[in-house]
């Protein structure tokens, strides 16, 4: 089903008044009539739609498109002189209206799922699928579908699976996706659930049987997202009181302050790597070859894990999704399975030269949090390499990522490449300037090449000795955003290997 087929406009307006949010409803004898779509994209309207009028950037000619496409229905902060006789439901707030109207038109599918959710500043997409990897080992064994995965990489529902542009979607593509993925026979699905998603509501009047969170820096600060850090904090904080079981790392900034809000969960679950209290104690991480190995103690024992993924960082991600298994009663087979074959798309993604002199690490990693862990790390793991980095910073977004990433970068490369990141309707030579006086200032080289595919070739081409580069920022993504449109592209990953094979014919 894709709603409750009993459901009428006047029972839309019922829930409205409900919920407290009802201003007005004019049905002009209507209300009797039955609704077979919900959207806000006048693009997507077809006959008997109710279409939401929501967005800062919304315009009056697109509820006129949806009334001529056959919207029955549109549901508003204002009323508009459509010309016609529409009906309408005015309400207080319409996203707060749009999560509640999503959730009963999709008859609450999240309920019949088992949902995870993931928080944190850093580490949200790669735990998101390390759980989904462990998960999908226990569906294999039970002879049931692969799970259901919303992240800021890409979107699995059981019907489509697409490339990500936003890491939670509104509350009306959300609560799809999850009927899409009961309609489909899934019974599990991994979410990443970002700060913007629940200060603006579109996680409201669902719950996450488990609710991870990793860990918190200053991001996300700008007139368009979070004001300040206090209010990025408090809106990552409002996950615990959806959540049954929380998943809390004590290594975390502000542990303390994390601790306090996730009282408002069901129960709570800690797990560290510094910390031997934590019910998860990761310990003896080291790196074995290429893999991974780490040990876990817990109240179940002692075991030892094994990725395959790069990264030493990624232990705290893995101890996470072992707790959240263990909280679902997972089999161990499946959790250490799930963990060893475990990818991300984007994430750590790793190529080389034939002569091994040049690696190149392809990471979606975008703010401090993130950087300082790649960085950090790859001096650690490739100690005689240089390290080189191209990357690039958001349009008119969180600000202070310019001034970190350019000074950690600065202080761990041998040069810096500055390139476009989704630059929106800034410059992006403005962008690239901003982050390169603080690359200048740790006394780093540095270049601003706009085309991210010429960055990376030239960054490649300049690499003669043993060299890292680490590309961040868009991971397999391909597309780059300008002004308000998508544009397509190569990935970075296609970037590295067509460049990377063009210095192996050449050296």
């Amino acid at each position: 089903m894709s709603q409750r087929k009993s459901d009428t406009l006047k029972t839309y307006a019922d829930l409205m008044e409900e919920c407290g949010l009802l201003v007005k409803a004019e049905f002009f004898g209507q209300e009797d009539s039955h609704p077979e779509v919900l959207t806000y994209d006048s693009r997507e309207v077809t006959k008997n739609t109710m279409f939401i009028c929501k967005g800062a950037a919304f315009k009056e000619e697109y509820l006129t498109s949806a009334v001529e496409k056959g919207a029955i229905l549109y549901i508003s902060e204002k009323e508009y002189d459509t010309g016609k006789d529409i009906p309408y439901i005015l309400v207080k707030d319409i996203r707060k209206a749009m999560a509640v109207l999503a959730d009963v038109f999709y008859g609450s599918a999240w309920k019949e799922l088992t949902v995870t959710g993931i928080g944190g500043t850093k580490g949200k997409s790669t735990s998101a699928y390390y759980m989904k990897s462990v998960v999908d080992d226990y569906m294999k064994e039970t002879g049931k579908p692969e799970s259901a995965v919303i992240s800021s990489i890409d979107i699995y529902d059981g019907v489509s699976r697409v490339e990500s542009h936003i890491t939670t979607p509104e509350a009306v593509e959300l609560q799809r996706h999850f009927r899409n993925a009961v309609d489909s026979g899934i019974t599990f699905a991994e979410m990443e659930v970002s700060s913007q998603a629940l200060k603006y509501n579109r996680v409201d009047r669902m719950r996450f049987d488990v609710g991870i969170f990793l860990n918190i820096s200053e991001d996300h600060i700008s007139p368009i997202e979070h004001p300040d850090f206090e209010d990025y904090f408090t809106s990552k904080m409002k996950m615990f009181a959806q959540t049954d079981h929380a998943v809390v790392n004590l290594d975390a900034d502000f542990s303390d302050r994390i601790l306090e809000a996730a009282r408002a969960a069901g129960d709570l679950t800690t797990f560290s790597q510094k910390d031997e209290g934590a019910d998860y104690f990761a310990y003896n991480i080291r790196k074995d070859g290429h893999e991974t190995k780490f040990s876990v103690r817990s109240k179940d024992g002692e075991e030892d894990y094994v990725l395959t993924m790069p990264g030493l960082f990624n232990v705290e991600n893995a101890v996470a999704v072992i707790a959240a298994a263990k909280i679902l009663g997972i089999p161990d087979s499946c959790i250490h399975s799930g963990l060893e074959k475990a990818r991300s798309s984007g994430r750590m993604e790793l190529y080389a030269s034939r002569d091994k002199k040049i690696i190149a690490i392809v990471d979606y990693a975008h703010n401090k949090l993130s950087f300082e862990k790649l960085f950090s790390s790859t001096k650690e793991e490739y100690p005689d390499y240089a390290i080189k980095s191209v990357f690039g910073c958001p349009g008119k977004k969180a600000y202070i990522r310019r001034k970190d990433l350019g000074t950690i970068a600065g202080q761990y490369s041998e040069k810096v490449y500055l390139a476009a990141e989704d630059p929106g309707y800034e410059p992006v030579e403005e962008i690239s300037g901003d982050i390169a006086q603080y690359v200048k200032a740790q006394n780093c080289p540095y270049v601003m090449i706009e085309d991210r595919g010429e960055a990376i070739r030239t960054a490649i081409e300049e690499s003669e000795d043993k060299t890292v580069i680490l590309v961040t920022g868009k991971g397999n993504e391909t597309r780059q955003k300008y002004g308000s449109e998508y544009i397509d592209c190569p990935s970075d990953v296609e970037y590295v290997k067509k460049y990377l094979e063009i210095y192996d014919q050449t050296h």
